[in-house]
């Protein structure tokens, strides 16, 4: 069946994990593996689609830029509009700043409640409260 299997972030120092790996566990994604350098996420259970986010030898050393030519932001399903507002209230304390606060939780429009985050490193990730 046709769908999204996988996808790699990549990240330029493993210390930048534990950002990623707090978003996961709130958003209850389940830890599938681990490696030093990585881990990979699944929903639960456990399948497909997965995350991973992982260090590479061969990534160039340049910083993550969302405004350029590329992905901008990955986008996940917080369930309700209170799991949203927890997730927005615990980012800032494990790395994660959020975007358009003054506009929350309608910056993407009056029907559609979310919130925005971006870490140290530049990605931006977006947490869209279930209708």
């Amino acid at each position: 069946m046709p769908g999204l299997h996988h996808l790699d972030v990549w990240i330029s120092h493993p210390d930048q994990l534990s950002t990623w790996a707090w978003l996961f566990e709130r958003l209850g994604w389940t830890m599938d593996a681990t490696w030093p350098g990585g881990a990979t996420w699944a929903p639960a259970p456990a399948g497909t689609p997965y995350i991973t986010v992982t260090t590479t030898p061969t990534v160039v050393d340049a910083a993550h830029d969302r405004r350029r030519p590329g992905v901008n932001h990955l986008a996940f399903d917080g369930g309700p509009r209170s799991s949203v507002d927890a997730v927005m209230v615990g980012a800032p304390a494990h790395g994660w700043t959020p975007l358009y606060a003054d506009r929350y939780p309608h910056a993407g429009g009056p029907q559609h409640y979310a919130g925005w985050l971006e870490n140290a490193n530049g990605f931006k990730i977006e947490i869209v409260a279930e209708d």
